[in-house]
């Protein structure tokens, strides 16, 4: 049997800080739902694979995770280079996933196919339809589907783990999706060179045009003025969604700590991260991220402090500071 705790290592370290904290089943259940979308990941984004055998093997990946197809015979469709991405990684195992995933208890195993699912459709929705994003209705569609059902998912298996949640879940579920959102639209702005090397922009061409360029001159350096207003109206809408997600977080029980950290994480990043963004031109050349001291302080703060919202707001006023 694959080792779940090191496979979610190797895919996300980020990720992996926070819900290593979470109780065992818990945290069970949320390694086998999230390496489930990285499978779905590694169809939608591996650069070898054409879009039309992507939509293909997508289609196929959903049948398997609702008993339609066997995941032996879905895993020999699967070619892998000599080097693997993380998500390769994963994908490799996908049989001993779904062996993983029908051990969970029926309710649990349920909530996770249902969401994984929906988010493999859209994927393949997005990825025949190409990588054409008109306005910022259709990035919110795109980001629903990738990021805002796994808010969705992660929340339910908490209040399914936890009383407490459960209590709050009727307050937590409509900002679930925005805390889906807000992650992705950081993801977007970082990897925004990235994304356009695989053929790919997330950016709406509404945004472009009203400095009237198109998404292709975002990388040119003659319109780099032009594109890092772009980059503004990216920065103020992950703003947008990252106030609802500190909402999603204050709701969280105080004395969940480990629940609350497993999303404090993701959270504080994001927000760090979009301050480094802001009229950063290495956004639009590479990757403007964080330090390794940043991000070993953050986890080490928030663990120490993070039961306090009072403390977390504060926290992040010193985190959108560019001297922290």
């Amino acid at each position: 049997m694959v080792d779940l705790k090191l496979l979610l290592r190797i895919s996300s370290r980020t990720f992996s800080l926070g819900i290593e904290r979470l109780p065992k089943q818990m945290a069970n259940a949320i390694t086998i739902a999230y390496l489930l979308l990285r499978v779905s990941d590694y169809l939608e984004d591996d650069r070898q694979i054409a879009p039309a055998k992507k939509v293909e093997l997508l289609n196929l990946w959903g049948k398997v995770l609702i008993g339609e197809e066997s995941a032996i015979a879905f895993r020999q469709k699967l070619e892998f280079p000599t080097e693997l991405s993380p998500d390769a990684h994963v994908a490799l195992e996908v049989v001993n996933l779904i062996e993983a995933l029908n051990q969970l208890p029926e309710i649990s195993r349920t909530m996770i196919i249902q969401h994984v699912h929906a988010s493999t459709m859209g994927m393949a929705y997005w990825v025949a339809r190409g990588p054409q994003i008109e306005d910022e209705h259709d990035m919110d569609n795109y980001m629903h589907e990738v990021a805002g059902r796994v808010g969705y998912l992660v929340t339910n298996l908490f209040a399914i783990y936890s009383r407490s949640v459960k209590s709050r879940i009727d307050q937590l579920l409509p900002l679930a999706r925005e805390c889906g959102l807000a992650l992705q639209t950081v993801n977007v702005i970082r990897g925004l060179k990235k994304d356009y090397e695989r053929g790919w922009i997330y950016v709406p061409e509404s945004y472009c045009s009203v400095v009237e360029i198109s998404r292709d001159d975002l990388f040119d350096p003659r319109y780099e003025k032009q594109a890092l207003q772009v980059v503004d109206m990216l920065v103020t809408k992950a703003d947008g969604h990252l106030k609802s997600a500190r909402e999603y977080f204050r709701v969280l029980p105080p004395w969940k700590h480990a629940i609350r950290l497993s999303c404090l994480y993701p959270l504080l990043f994001a927000i760090r991260t979009l301050a480094i963004s802001r009229k950063n031109h290495q956004v639009l050349l590479g990757e403007a991220k964080m330090s390794r001291e940043e991000v070993k302080k953050i986890v080490r703060d928030s663990t120490i402090w993070g039961w306090s919202n009072a403390w977390v707001d504060s926290y992040i006023t010193r985190l959108e500071a560019a001297d922290f």
